[in-house]
């Protein structure tokens, strides 16, 4: 504060209450992460494959939307990747009653040349976003395959088996899947047991996100 003659000047009190407030509405300093996806290499046979996604966060002052953007390097996303990457955030968010108006996301991948297609990425970045709002981070080694639908349930996705036995590949510790098989895998086409990398059934977005960052769902 500025003095004047020994006295302490209104003026000064007033620009530190303006700074103070601007403080409180600074924007969060951005979060990042890398996270696994689970996903199928078609090529004489299908065979699983696991991709990452770089994954930034920031909550701004602003409440003005959403906002996404999905680089189309070093790898890309296909147009259905990023709709089904959209929807699950804002499917997420709802079923645990947060609010995204004001986050900003930014996906990258990467991996040179690599397209990731289909939806079966969209829970892992949807449930990783909604974490990442409340101050958490999923735990290295833990993947979620699935889609989020419109009630908030964990959708159903081929390939499980195939993208299980990559996550054990690759080391991953956990793998959350739906807890609704797809129509053209029987319910038990995944045993557990089978495998070190742990496997665990999910069928909501709470169940899915206290499994897949160790902790309560936000309430």
């Amino acid at each position: 504060m500025r003095t004047m003659r020994g006295l302490v000047c209104p003026v000064g009190a007033a620009v530190l209450l303006s700074l103070l407030g601007l403080l409180s509405d600074c924007e969060a300093a951005p979060r990042e992460q890398v996270i696994p996806i689970l996903g199928t290499a078609h090529g004489r046979e299908p065979q699983g494959s696991v991709a990452y996604i770089h994954l930034t966060f920031e909550e701004r002052g602003d409440h003005h939307g959403l906002q996404i953007r999905f680089h189309d390097k070093p790898g890309k996303f296909s147009r259905m990747a990023q709709t089904s990457a959209e929807q699950a955030i804002v499917r997420t968010a709802r079923s645990l009653g947060l609010s995204t108006d004001s986050w900003t996301v930014d996906l990258r991948i990467p991996h040179e040349g690599v397209t990731l297609f289909g939806d079966s990425l969209s829970a892992m970045v949807g449930l990783t976003v909604a974490a990442m709002a409340q101050g958490k981070t999923v735990p290295a080694g833990y993947v979620l395959t699935g889609t989020v639908t419109a009630e908030g349930d964990i959708g159903p996705v081929g390939s499980i088996p195939l993208k299980v036995q990559a996550a054990r590949a690759a080391q991953l510790r956990r793998v959350l899947v739906p807890n609704q098989p797809s129509p053209e895998e029987p319910a038990d086409s995944v045993e557990p047991t089978r495998f070190t990398t742990q496997v665990s059934p999910v069928r909501s977005v709470p169940e899915a996100y206290e499994a897949l960052t160790d902790s309560s769902a936000p309430r």
